[in-house]
């Protein structure tokens, strides 16, 4: 049976997906280490359905031009094969994605549950985060998104696919990725935006489809306003970092991964 969620769990829970789907802080340490703190039992497929599609509005509601562009450019030079700044930059989050399609398929033929231990997550919540650190320091940041190129887009993909493992942090470290090949915080931080929506519709598809599946009710309830708390937190927080990144850098994101990898070691060692 579906939990009962109130107010305060779906407000919290809905806040957590929202802010950390896209910032380079590993959604998974906070997941975990949320509900041990509040006491709360798992939240259910349908609330993680529902937060998912609601991250999902929000990084499609943000890019909605750039991915006209993208999808227009990407048809039409299938017709004419010319390419365009925009039909690459189509076919890079497309070539990107394939790696994290891969490892997804291995890790649901029984590695995942394994992986899903606070210990493990606190280490990669810390290696990873400081990498990103490492990555701010030596990346060029000289380049955009539009000029990736096939070898950048290899790395960067094999980079995600390295985010199902919890604490890695699928923003951070294809943020970390991309600004090693030498992109801008700003312009890494819209490549991984980007490359987060397919990722984010096959998840939600996904789980919608187990939940098809499932006889427990579901509460509609529980499920608009965690999508409508996580697309509206997601939303602010796409536009504040990318507003803000190239000055602040990423370093107050890796000390925070710091803190909380210690915390979740703290707790449960």
């Amino acid at each position: 049976m579906e939990p009962v969620l109130d107010w305060l769990q779906i407000t919290v829970l809905a806040l957590i997906q929202g802010l950390t789907e896209f910032l380079p802080i590993s959604s998974s340490g906070h997941l975990i280490l949320v509900p041990q703190l509040f006491g709360w039992q798992d939240q259910g497929l349908a609330f993680d359905v529902a937060v998912h599609i609601g991250t999902l509005s929000a990084v499609v509601l943000y890019f909605r031009n750039d991915i006209r562009l993208m999808i227009t450019d990407w048809t039409r030079s299938l017709i004419t094969r010319q390419p365009t700044s925009n039909s690459r930059l189509a076919w890079w989050v497309i070539l990107a994605t394939l790696p994290a399609i891969a490892f997804g398929f291995v890790i649901n033929n029984g590695l995942e549950e394994s992986l899903r231990n606070p210990l493990i997550i606190a280490a990669t919540t810390i290696g990873f985060g400081i990498l990103l650190w490492w990555s701010d320091i030596k990346g060029q940041k000289i380049r955009d998104e539009y000029s990736l190129s096939f070898k950048d887009i290899t790395v960067i993909g094999f980079a995600q696919a390295l985010a199902l493992i919890p604490g890695t942090s699928r923003s951070g470290i294809t943020i970390t990725a991309a600004l090693l090949v030498g992109l801008t915080p700003q312009a890494a931080a819209r490549f991984s935006f980007l490359l987060s929506i397919p990722i984010i519709l096959g998840a939600g598809i996904l789980k919608l489809k187990d939940l098809l599946e499932s006889a427990h009710p579901v509460q509609w309830q529980a499920m608009i306003g965690g999508t409508l708390i996580s697309a509206i937190s997601a939303y602010i927080v796409i536009a504040l970092f990318l507003k803000w990144i190239n000055r602040v850098g990423m370093a107050p994101f890796a000390l925070y991964r710091l803190a909380l990898g210690a915390l979740l070691i703290y707790l449960f060692i």
